[in-house]
């Protein structure tokens, strides 16, 4: 399988923020969601990835071609007409009409199909004589959305969460990196999800490790003591939360824990919960 993106060692040094040692991939034909709070990194990384930042170290390929600070002009040029970006707010101008700024991309992608972008414009519902300073944000994200479709790239960057994406994802030469708050969403859609938290790689595991095999054990004192001891998590790999009616652990395979710990209250675990425990949870 191919890899579209490659970040390798990516570290960026702001004052009182420190993006560290960043791996991740995206092969294609699959979805990768990229999680975390409010300023962990996950902007700065995609920003680096398009050369709106420089990082002070690591290394960033486009599908096998290096697009770092010292890669040629021409080389990535030609890497990001193959990428279709879409940012959590519109940044095209807002006296501009939706027919105008399709006529501004033109000049932007040798691989613009005016054809496809009247297609997306009629299939999200966009007046073409409509500004930009008048459209919803929901409306905004659309056109970001059409503008990001219609040079057919091979990869998609977004730094927000849409919907109609399955269409895209048909065609196994592709692939997306979101970065979303909806882990909802990422539940549809992604293969994989990496978790950065204050600059630095929490997790990085396939969608469905979390979905299909992690749970939430819902254990009392003695419960949880008993499951501490028992040798089942290797030193440093138990998770739990404590809350008022009892204390939270995350399994990493519930199918195991459910036959080794019978009479322990169990449930699927979703990203928000993993998530929540990942970031939160006591180590032990």
């Amino acid at each position: 399988m191919n890899d579209l993106l490659r970040i390798r060692s990516l570290s960026k040094r702001y004052d009182g923020f420190d993006l560290k040692d960043i791996d991740l991939t995206v092969p294609a034909g699959s979805v990768v969601g990229l999680v975390g709070s409010n300023g962990a990194g996950k902007t700065t990384t995609i920003k680096s990835v398009l050369g709106l930042v420089f990082p002070d170290a690591g290394s960033i390929e486009l599908f096998g071609q290096n697009v770092g600070e010292h890669a040629s002009a021409k080389a990535v040029k030609q890497a990001k007409q193959r990428v279709g970006v879409v940012f959590d707010t519109c940044s095209f101008p807002e006296e501009m009409t939706v027919e105008a700024v399709g006529r501004l991309m033109s000049y932007s992608y040798e691989a613009w199909s005016a054809a496809d972008f009247e297609q997306r414009l009629a299939q999200f519902e966009l007046p073409k004589n409509r500004a930009v300073k008048d459209l919803s944000r929901g409306m905004s994200m659309k056109l970001s959305l059409a503008c990001a479709l219609s040079h057919d790239p091979d990869l998609l960057i977004l730094d927000a969460t849409l919907d109609c994406l399955r269409d895209y994802m048909r065609d196994e030469r592709h692939g997306i990196l979101m970065s979303s708050h909806i882990t909802s969403d990422l539940e549809k859609i992604a293969d994989y999800v990496v978790c950065i938290d204050e600059g630095r790689i929490v997790f990085s595991v396939e969608k469905d490790a979390i979905t299909d095999l992690a749970g939430i054990a819902h254990c009392r004192a003695a419960e949880f003591e008993r499951i501490a001891a028992s040798g089942f998590f290797a030193p440093g790999e138990l998770r739990s939360l404590r809350h008022p009616y009892g204390i939270d652990v995350l399994v990493p395979d519930r199918f195991a824990f459910s036959e080794s710990f019978k009479g322990v209250a169990l449930d699927k675990a979703d990203i928000d919960t993993y998530l929540a425990l990942m970031l939160k949870g006591e180590i032990r």
